[in-house]
């Protein structure tokens, strides 16, 4: 019962109604909930945001509910930086780093408490409880994220009166808030850096939850290859289905929309209307990942002959991309540059690209001079964590610029793109789209493929679409 609705059935609460509605609850405060998981993790995490930024006040939010339509309202996701420095994914909170005058900081966190049953409030709003389920009180939230917690509706009032520190905020994730401080948006988009660059490297939790991501992914690609003979018969609406059914049963969703792209589409980077035919003879091109529950993402690519066997153009475009995909994979170890790979996969590109004389060679030159990009659009990956494009904030120094560390995790993912209506390759080219995308972890003696349970090459991709395709 939504209070303000134009069209509402109701148009008061009589007095009789709000008595009887704010009597006979059970007291539901959960008194044995322990300390997550994840919570030591974060206040690591904490501790090394602390210690770049002494003496200074900094205000991480999580974010507030986005309207879909009229009172209807997207899933929420909170701010992956507030994640990653509480482990909660509550609404409408926020996590303060209060200065101490020995450079370091009290951390507490502030967050939307339980509706009172003491008024109209828990059932009479679009946003409360009784509409949307049971938040955790106060002190709850406390004995779980191991952090002071106080009441999110004093939170701007605060921050407005706070003095004797200067103040950073993460901008655009809650403007109630952003709005309530007085920061400088220089200062401020350092901040983010800093969030960015502390989940380059991820810790042996992150590590476990991305793993499991990843693991629950190759299920989900296999369920597709044992769907395809009904996604033939529907579209490519069947395939983002049926990986979907998977990441909700064993994630939180998926971490990003789901490319299915048959056909020509896959030659589209970030097709996701997923409407078209899926026809046997034509390639499935299947980038997806399962978010885990604690919001750790896999991101992994595959393309696949539908009718189960590769044409011989399709096979040469794919062999040449998974030999691209391998020598990027060789490159990725610890003390390399990150470019390294990229470099390594598109060289390897550019030369297949002067062989088969669609750009004029030598393929140096045609490297340097980036004339593959014509066919390979996009960069060779990128980090990989909370979010599919993680620490895309980070200083570009530590991360493009920067060094690969043990810890590390990221994308190798080569393609090879040839448009419907690019005239400058023949026919029988054209509407081929081919990727391979891998998540791999750097170690401290080169690199884990953590996504290996999924075929690679074209032979391995033919075996295993004939043992599972139905």
């Amino acid at each position: 019962m939504a209070q303000g609705r134009k069209n509402g059935l109701y148009s008061g609460i009589s007095e009789e109604l709000s008595a009887l509605m704010r009597t006979g609850w059970a007291d539901t405060e959960r008194r044995e909930l322990t300390l997550e998981e994840q919570a030591p993790y974060a206040a690591t995490r904490r501790a090394a945001l602390s210690a770049r930024f002494p003496g200074e006040r900094l205000v991480i939010p999580s974010g507030n509910l986005k309207v879909r339509s009229n009172d209807d309202t997207y899933p929420f996701r909170p701010y992956s930086g507030y994640v990653h420095m509480t482990g909660d994914q509550a609404r409408d909170g926020a996590l303060v780093l209060e200065p101490r005058a020995d450079g370091g900081h009290d951390a507490y966190c502030y967050q939307l408490p339980r509706d009172s049953r003491d008024d109209n409030e828990f059932w009479t709003g679009a946003t409360a409880e009784l509409w949307m389920g049971r938040r955790r009180s106060l002190a709850e939230a406390e004995h779980v994220l191991g952090l002071p917690c106080r009441d999110v509706r004093r939170a701007a009032d605060d921050l407005a009166a706070a003095s004797g520190a200067p103040t950073r905020i993460v901008r655009g994730i809650d403007p109630s808030l952003e709005a309530a401080v007085a920061t400088e948006a220089e200062r401020d988009a350092e901040l983010e850096e800093a969030l960015g660059d502390l989940r380059l490297v991820k810790d042996e939790w992150e590590i476990k939850e991305i793993r499991s991501a990843v693991d629950s992914t190759v299920r989900g690609f296999t369920d597709v290859v044992g769907e395809l003979s009904r996604a033939i018969a529907s579209s490519e609406r069947w395939i983002e289905g049926t990986f979907f059914r998977r990441a909700r049963l064993e994630g939180n969703a998926v971490g990003y929309g789901t490319i299915c792209a048959a056909g020509e589409h896959a030659t589209i980077m970030h097709w996701t209307d997923n409407d078209g035919p899926v026809r046997p003879g034509e390639l499935l091109l299947l980038d997806a990942g399962v978010e885990s529950r604690t919001l750790y993402t896999a991101d992994v690519t595959r393309t696949l002959p539908i009718s189960g066997t590769f044409t011989p153009v399709q096979r040469r475009v794919y062999d040449a991309v998974h030999e691209a995909q391998e020598a990027g994979m060789a490159a990725v170890k610890p003390g390399a540059a990150y470019r390294d790979f990229h470099e390594a996969a598109q060289r390897s590109l550019a030369a297949r690209l002067v062989e088969w004389g669609f750009i004029e060679g030598p393929a140096d030159r045609a490297y340097e001079l980036g004339l593959q990009r014509r066919f390979t659009m996009a960069g060779t990956g990128h980090m990989l964590g909370l979010d599919v494009h993680d620490c895309a904030q980070a200083r570009a120094e530590e991360y493009v610029d920067g060094v690969l560390e043990p810890g590390m995790v990221l994308t190798v993912e080569p393609g090879l793109y040839f448009q419907p209506d690019d005239l400058t390759v023949p026919q029988e080219w054209r509407g081929i789209g081919v990727r391979i995308e891998d998540d791999l972890l750097v170690t401290a003696d080169g690199h884990e493929n953590l996504s290996a349970g999924l075929p690679r090459s074209a032979d391995e991709v033919e075996a295993w679409m004939a043992r599972f395709a139905g």
